[in-house]
């Protein structure tokens, strides 16, 4: 293995995490890292591998303990061949554990075979249901699926691209100090969540915090991606293109809810919900269709009015009276 991904989090669930200060870290290691904002990052190991004379998985320990010990962060660790499969990994890794994909001959196509085509970096919800009607519903399958089979379900470039990556192909690098394209934020619960209303509460949460942080960046997005992580440790994604690119909370958060109406869950057992947003572009470039609704104009003038409140008297200044308590 020679490349970790790395998800940062408080040890004690509370705190926003400083991630330049833990990049720092990681790079005490490798000059090769790039961060994943809001609380992850890559690191390329060949180097240091062969440096402090340990492989990646004695490195991500030594890692890991010097978070927790100068921070109070703890680490979960993806590790493999290449950015791709170290970010896989990272989905199935374990708090405390590293989870490794194998280099050995055969160890990647058999990590790989099981998993949902979703799973599968770059592969979106829309990809996902026209190849899942066809029965290749696992990235085995996929691997192993005539190329022109796939060529007229998704197209010849992406075809070949797709079944590169489902068969342990990885192409990607790390690139350090490479600006992310997406933000994401995400709320856990401390206990298995059957309530919708917290469900709701928690999506309303993210969507502020996005809308916040992509107006501060002035970036808008043209896309959200939902992850609903559940108690046996699944997950669902889902990904929506958004009407027109924006950074507006109201607007993210509709969608939010639109994406989470749509799972259909009942009684399910939520440990924790993630939105990112995706397709960042630079917000004076972004179109926004005028319209006659003052209540849309209004809502406008106030979140510009509630980010300059944020801005000098901290994040929970201003807030929707759902999340005041």
């Amino acid at each position: 293995m020679t490349v970790l991904c790395v998800r940062f989090r408080r040890a004690s669930g509370e705190g926003e995490l400083d991630l330049p200060e833990l990049l720092g870290l990681l790079e005490e290691f490798t000059p090769v890292v790039e961060g994943l904002p809001p609380d992850g990052a890559l690191a390329d190991l060949r180097g240091a591998e062969r440096y402090f004379g340990r492989d990646a998985v004695e490195l991500a320990a030594l890692i890991r303990v010097r978070a927790l010990a100068r921070y109070g962060v703890d680490c979960v660790v993806g590790a493999g061949p290449g950015p791709m499969l170290a970010r896989m990994a990272l989905r199935e890794a374990r708090p405390g554990a590293v989870c490794a994909v194998p280099e050995a001959a055969g160890a990647v196509a058999e990590f790989l075979a099981g998993l949902p085509v979703v799973a599968l970096p770059g592969v979106g919800a829309a990809t996902a249901r026209t190849l899942c009607e066809y029965g290749l519903d696992t990235l085995g399958r996929v691997a192993v699926a005539p190329p022109s089979t796939l060529q007229r379900l998704i197209g010849a470039k992406a075809a070949r691209e797709l079944r590169e990556r489902a068969g342990g192909v990885d192409r990607g690098r790390v690139v350090p100090n490479a600006v992310s394209r997406s933000v994401g934020a995400e709320r856990s619960f401390a206990l298995d969540e059957l309530d919708p209303g917290r469900h709701r509460r928690a999506l309303l949460a993210d969507a502020e915090e996005l809308g916040s942080r992509l107006r501060g960046m002035e970036r808008v997005c043209r896309s959200l991606t939902l992850t609903v992580r559940y108690a046996d440790r699944s997950t669902t994604v889902r990904g929506r293109t958004l009407a027109e690119p924006t950074a507006h909370s109201a607007d993210l958060t509709r969608a939010a809810y639109g994406m989470y109406e749509a799972l259909g869950l009942q009684r399910a057992r939520v440990r924790g919900i993630a939105l990112r947003a995706e397709g960042l572009t630079p917000a004076g470039e972004a179109a926004h269709q005028l319209t006659f609704d003052p209540v849309d104009e209004k809502a406008r003038r106030i979140e510009e009015v509630a980010d300059l409140a944020r801005a000098k008297f901290g994040p929970r200044a201003v807030m929707p009276g759902s999340l005041a308590a």
